[in-house]
């Protein structure tokens, strides 16, 4: 079954998003972009929120600024074909290789591991991470932990109460200070 990942830059205080709205405390430094780079291609499907669909808009057509270096040309190509599923109530429309959900984020889950496919399914975005952590369908929390303190934002947790426990299978220290965390979720044994 495709695992589903959960994947975003995050404060050491636990926000993806300081209060302000600002996240530029998550540009990735040359060995952090690498990484992203490196994990996309493990992805088959991304789950994004409209939010993060439209800040990651600029990658459909990014391979034409002739100002981009090697490395974030090969970031768009990866990107580009992605498939995408984007979660909004005020699009009509998407653009590229991007379609709109046509249910909630537990039923688009359960019929994209139904199918055939190869890859992960990440989920970017804060609040569409929260619904599906809700319905227990998060496999694996991977957070990039940036050296500041925003006080206050959108965490990078959901706040619903409930107890989930996960085990550390990966940590990374990049020359930046950032600190990658892969955490998989412990699913009761039936």
């Amino acid at each position: 079954m495709r695992s589903v990942t959960y994947s975003m830059g995050v404060s050491l205080d636990g926000y993806i998003v300081g209060p302000d709205g600002d996240f530029n405390w998550t540009v990735p430094g040359d060995d952090v972009f690498r990484f992203w780079i490196d994990d996309i291609r493990q992805v088959g499907v991304h789950l994004l929120g409209r939010r993060l669909y439209e800040t990651m808009l600029y990658w459909e057509t990014a391979d034409q600024d002739p100002s981009l270096d090697d490395a974030m040309l090969e970031w768009a190509a990866l990107w580009k074909p992605l498939p995408k599923v984007v979660f909004s109530t005020t699009l009509s429309e998407v653009q590229g290789h991007a379609r709109l959900a046509s249910g909630g984020v537990a039923e688009e889950i359960e019929r994209l591991r139904a199918e055939p496919g190869e890859g992960e399914i990440a989920i970017g975005g804060a609040t569409l991470a929260a619904e599906a952590a809700a319905s227990g369908l998060i496999d694996e929390y991977r957070a990039m932990v940036y050296p500041v303190l925003v006080g206050g934002g959108i965490p990078f947790f959901p706040r619903d109460e409930r107890r989930v426990d996960l085990e550390l299978v990966e940590t990374r220290t990049f020359s930046s200070r950032v600190v990658y965390l892969r955490h998989r979720v412990v699913r009761e044994r039936a």
